[in-house]
């Protein structure tokens, strides 16, 4: 086998996706904590002599306990690379996990043992399911009581739709929860807690019919377990892993990432059946990781990780062959070579200058304005990656400036916090201020804009809420545009790139407005050019 494709086999890319309060940022640390990467697991809602999570760079993350941007843990383990995509649990940032999936081999699917399969869970997973990444699960809190595992296998079968196999087996639940189960090895784990779950719990690897596990569990305990043993032994589904890589079968581990139980175990066993990098689709073909020609994508752009340098970072994904620092690639998109320089390796909030890197890798481009969402970059050609989607916003605000004397940094906060994606920018030609309006998918994303706006470029804003919900981008004749009279239900805007576009407050105002314009086109997706093919593949 070449290097490369050494380095290639030795690439796990994958994201965890969750419901709020599963756990997740939980479970990336002790990752982290049993991967190497960190000597000590903060917990999210840490005390304040307490490590604050290493995933949560965010000053308001850290402040709310919740995790409201994506962020890339690359670390080595075993000799394999991880590259570990946090992604946030908050529906109101999901256009940013829908991104984060785009860039992943596989993604880990954490279940709360005690509430089941919830609603973000779903939509995440069908998102998985769209692009056939293939789905390990992790379910979560077994020291919190629930329905009990086989009922929690049914349900992920059923709502779901997706067949299961266990990989462990959990020893009691709630205050009784004393371990998995290896079934491949057929061995007990038992686990003693450590304080806060900061560093690895001490453990107990026995072989089931080791004498000694009767020493440990109670005859109960012991009978109830050789019992569900039995049980998927004989009804479970058989571990196959051509159907878990083609979507068709989910492992599912056991555990409690809080404590620690089962953590080790799962990252031991993602290594081994886990994917390596896959191919991408391109615009006229699939490129495949062993290709020696370098090709990547932009799939997420971050203002202002550092706070010394207030940069931009645009994280890369290597699709194929090799990346090196320096390295000249073409830019399809602007139609001219460009010079890669000061690559970055990520981690968290922390970063040290990368000299090559190979599939499945992320690298962080400092962005001085040349990369956008989406962009694909190549060493030679042109080629435009598939997946990069607009979202359309569902939640409109008009944002005031309060600092008047610092309008420079206001214009230029807005520019950059809405270049990363999650927030768009309109403008209403007609209105007396010049106001900037915001498009959101939730709600929350007005208070980190806000929030962002203050600590990041000093400036005080005053958001004023619209009653639109829709919006819909227009074709037509610019002068048949300029005549229509939209009423007090509707309000006519431009987008950043200055394209006419409407909001709208309810769908029965949209299909009036349709009905009374039938020569204009109102698309409901911003690219409807490129989707349309009346356009240049960006």
């Amino acid at each position: 086998m070449s290097n490369h494709a050494q380095e290639i086999a030795r690439r796990r890319t994958f994201a965890i996706i969750s419901h709020p309060d599963a756990g997740k940022t939980t479970l990336t640390e002790k990752l982290l904590l049993y991967g190497g990467a960190i000597q000590l697991a903060g917990a999210v809602t840490a005390r304040k002599n307490q490590r604050k999570a290493t995933s949560d760079w965010m000053e308001l993350e850290k402040q709310r306990g919740i995790s409201i941007t994506s962020t890339v843990l690359q670390f080595e383990y075993r000799d394999h690379v991880l590259n570990l995509l946090d992604t946030p649990g908050h529906d109101d940032f999901s256009a940013d996990t829908y991104r984060t999936l785009t860039a992943a081999d596989s993604a880990v699917m954490l279940i709360d043992n005690a509430k089941g399969v919830e609603a973000q869970t779903k939509k995440l997973f069908a998102v998985c399911r769209q692009r056939g990444i293939p789905i390990f699960t992790f379910i979560n809190k077994l020291d919190h009581e629930g329905i009990g595992p086989l009922a929690l296998l049914t349900e992920v079968e059923d709502v779901l739709g997706i067949k299961s196999v266990p990989m462990n087996w959990p020893i009691g639940q709630g205050r009784q929860f004393r371990g998995v189960y290896d079934r491949r090895a057929r061995q007990v784990h038992l686990f003693q807690r450590v304080a806060h779950g900061s560093e690895r719990a001490p453990v107990i690897v026995l072989d089931l019919d080791d004498p000694r596990v009767a020493e440990h569990l109670t005859p109960e305990d012991l009978k109830t377990l050789c019992d569900d043993i039995d049980l998927i032994d004989i009804a479970g589904e058989e571990f196959d892993l051509d159907r878990v890589l083609a979507g068709e079968l989910t492992p599912v581990f056991f555990g409690s990432a809080i404590t620690n139980f089962g953590v080790e175990l799962f990252l031991n066993d993602f290594l081994q059946i886990g994917p390596a990098p896959a191919p991408r689709e391109a615009s006229d073909r699939v490129v495949g990781p062993e290709e020696p020609a370098f090709t990547g994508f932009v799939f997420k752009i971050q203002a202002n990780m550092d706070p010394n340098h207030r940069d931009r970072i645009a994280f890369m994904r290597i699709v194929s062959g090799k990346f090196e620092k320096d390295m000249q690639v073409n830019h399809p998109r602007l139609g001219k070579p460009i010079r890669l320089t000061r690559p970055q390796r990520l981690f968290g909030q922390e970063r040290e200058t990368m000299e090559e890197a190979y599939p499945g890798d992320i690298v962080g481009l400092t962005n001085v304005g040349i990369f956008n969402l989406g962009d694909t970059l190549c060493s030679n050609g042109e080629l435009h990656f598939e997946g990069i989607s607009p979202f359309n916003p569902e939640m409109f605000a008009v944002l005031t400036n309060r600092s008047v004397d610092r309008f420079k940094h206001f214009e230029k906060g807005i520019q950059q916090l809405c270049d990363e994606g999650l927030t768009d920018l309109f403008l209403d030609t007609s209105a007396h201020r010049r106001d900037p309006i915001l498009g959101v998918v939730g709600k929350l994303q007005f208070e980190v804009i806000q929030h962002r706006l203050k600590s990041e470029y000093g400036v005080d804003t005053l958001l004023e809420p619209l009653s639109y919900e829709i919006i819909r981008y227009l074709e037509g004749d610019e002068r048949e545009l300029a005549s229509i009279y939209w009423g007090s239900n509707a309000r006519a805007v431009l987008t950043r790139q200055n394209k006419p576009a409407v909001l709208i407050n309810s769908t029965w105002h949209l299909q009036y407005l349709q009905d009374k314009n039938p020569n204009v086109q109102f698309h409901e997706r911003a690219d409807w050019e490129r989707t349309t093919g009346t356009a240049l593949r960006r």
